[in-house]
């Protein structure tokens, strides 16, 4: 299972993030400029097999890591929890790298637009799929309340995430995509770190990093109504809705997410 998740042959490290955490992290290797991957809340670095051999493909370095509570990645006991946002940048001091590409779907998304705010200057550009953005202004946290209510937000994460035409076209990628979110969140996990920063959509107004805003049509967490709402506050962002897609677009459709990621980070 992990071979085929890493069949690119990316190197599976662990390398020391803050003082007491020691972060799973993923990294093909090579001299091309560098391309992160952040999760959504349903995956880990294993939710990437059909995105790191197209961006290797291209040219790119492609990493990708755990954060805290998801996936292999662990934190002594009494570590601060700091943010994902400062083990990213952590992780990138220990390899040496200083601007690349970030790439965050859904939750990992959240962390993407942290840390267009909090380290501008490592981030060549950014791409914040299917993603609420962690943004609290009452207004928008009120629509949330009525696109996820409690009926919905019980329902098995597959029926939340993954949209009809998908679970009927492809019964083995649906199988593939439950058995991802399964192992994902380890039993016992500490609850998400929080962003360094309180996000709201003035907050966003201030970011300067390229970025590109895609959603599925059949995203019924962050629907087109609401990407259109990000792209008002997140400056000249590009923005793109993919056809038949959920809120797992990056797995659902693969080939459309892939080529709308190369096509915007070549331009920078």
């Amino acid at each position: 299972m992990i071979a085929r998740a890493l069949a690119v042959a990316a190197a599976v490290l662990t390398l020391q993030g803050p003082a007491g955490v020691h972060l799973n992290c993923t990294d093909t290797g090579g001299t091309g400029v560098p391309v992160v991957l952040m999760h959504p809340a349903t995956g880990s670095v294993l939710s990437w097999e059909h995105q790191t051999p197209a961006l290797v493909k291209a040219g790119y370095r492609v990493i990708a890591f755990d954060r805290r509570g998801w996936g292999k990645t662990t934190a002594d006991a009494g570590a601060a929890p700091g943010t994902a946002a400062d083990d990213l940048i952590a992780l990138m001091d220990s390899l040496h790298i200083d601007r690349f590409h970030l790439v965050g779907s859904a939750a990992g998304g959240f962390v993407t637009l942290d840390a267009a705010l909090s380290f501008p200057s490592r981030l060549r550009s950014i791409v914040v799929a299917n993603s609420i953005g962690g943004v609290t202004d009452p207004d928008f946290v009120a629509l949330d309340q009525r696109v996820r209510p409690p009926e919905f937000r019980a329902l098995p994460a597959e029926l939340r995430e993954v949209s009809p035409s998908y679970r009927a076209a492809n019964p083995e990628g649906t199988r593939r995509w439950i058995e991802l979110e399964k192992i994902s969140r380890p039993a016992g996990s500490p609850p998400a770190q929080p962003l360094k920063n309180m996000m709201t959509f003035a907050k966003l107004e201030t970011i300067t990093t390229p970025a590109l805003l895609l959603t599925g049509d059949a995203d019924m967490i962050a629907p087109p109504p609401v990407l259109k709402m990000f792209a008002q506050h997140v400056k000249h962002a590009e923005t793109l809705v993919v056809p038949e897609a959920g809120h797992s677009t990056y797995w659902e459709q693969p080939d459309a997410f892939n080529r709308a990621v190369l096509s915007f980070i070549r331009k920078h």
